[in-house]
């Protein structure tokens, strides 16, 4: 494979929509606006507000390309953008300020998994967020070490990759759960 980065705009938009619908809108049809809302109406409606906020420019991802084809992506935007982050009530409860970015989900298509797509996702997220002006950058991954975890409950990837990646561990929310930093 041969891994690339590209924004989600109009542009990569096609590719996008082909990726989502051959996994079933991923996750049952969440069309990666879980973060954005958690008013669900339907999958069509999920992804017709998806395009939308794509034409507005109002949702942002590094999109992983293996030549043409989209096979995986990494989430991020302003805490305004993605406020419907998991664990929120003990999220706010330690919090002392909010980031300015968040990598909310991470998503790698079916044959892809295990093969560096996370990884190429947040790396390229953080040179889009770095070229928007940077800030701070926070994330919610999962501890993983020493237990077995399906891929399937890993949207927010794993500890061990973001601290391989520079990000801190800034507290715990859940019970594997972390906030994780790093300035950009």
């Amino acid at each position: 494979m041969t891994l690339s980065v590209r924004p989600l705009c109009p542009e990569t938009w096609e590719p996008y929509a082909r990726f989502v619908e051959a996994h079933d809108g991923v996750w049952g049809g969440c069309w990666c606006i879980g973060f954005h809302t958690r008013n669900f109406v339907s999958p069509a409606a999920n992804r017709a507000l998806k395009r939308k906020m794509v034409d507005e420019g109002t949702t942002h991802a590094a999109l992983v390309f293996d030549g043409d084809e989209v096979v995986g992506w990494a989430q991020y935007g302003s805490p305004a953008e993605l406020p419907a982050i998991k664990n929120l009530k003990v999220y706010q409860a330690g919090l002392a300020k909010l980031p300015d970015w968040r990598i909310t989900c991470l998503f790698s298509g079916k044959g892809h998994r295990g093969k560096g797509v996370a990884e190429a996702g947040v790396r390229g997220a953080l040179d889009l967020i770095a070229a928007a002006g940077g800030g701070t950058v926070e994330a919610y991954p999962e501890e993983t070490e020493g237990r077995k975890v399906s891929g399937s409950f890993l949207w927010n990837g794993t500890l061990g990759m973001f601290e391989r990646l520079g990000f801190v561990r800034d507290r715990q929310i859940g019970k594997h759960k972390w906030v994780v930093r790093r300035a950009i």
